[in-house]
């Protein structure tokens, strides 16, 4: 299938958008988190600007100009680079995503940038988006933390 769709550096002026895509992919968990872990997973328009002045971020643009996927990375350190925020408008998830193009653009930049390792943390109740990261490469590192009275479990994958 024809790609109908390009990723580019995230602006400012992407921020309601970006925010827009996060609302519309974790609506359906809503539930499954504290309000707490909510808003900071479907971040406001302030706080996507904000994150923008600490972390690299995506966008994947369809052919009509819309924002359908967004990702996130920042260098942890001189080996490790940490994705926060992957997401994917639902209609567009399965055939012909984004997702695995947005993440690739990461993966190219992190090396870049001399890291070996890529992090990521997601919550169990995110079921398919661990099944897409086992089938990019990623593994459960076994360590898990807190996120606002959940558990989030982090994967990792050497680059």
């Amino acid at each position: 299938m024809k790609k109908d769709y390009l990723i580019r550096k995230a602006i400012p002026n992407d921020a309601n958008n970006i925010h827009k895509v996060l609302l519309a992919a974790f609506e359906e968990y809503r539930n499954y988190y504290t309000s707490e872990g909510f808003h900071d997973t479907v971040m406001s328009q302030e706080a996507v600007i904000n994150r923008m002045s600490y972390m690299t971020m995506y966008v994947a643009v369809d052919l009509k100009g819309k924002i359908i996927g967004t990702i996130g990375w920042q260098k942890v350190n001189n080996e490790e680079a940490h994705i926060r925020g992957m997401a994917v408008i639902p209609i567009r998830k399965g055939m012909n995503s984004p997702a695995t193009a947005l993440l690739r653009r990461i993966e190219t930049d992190a090396r870049s940038e001399g890291c070996t390792l890529l992090t990521l943390d997601t919550t169990a109740i995110l079921e398919r988006a661990q099944n897409f990261y086992k089938n990019q490469g990623f593994k459960k590192t076994g360590k898990t933390s807190d996120f606002f009275g959940s558990i989030i479990y982090e994967f990792a994958k050497e680059i």
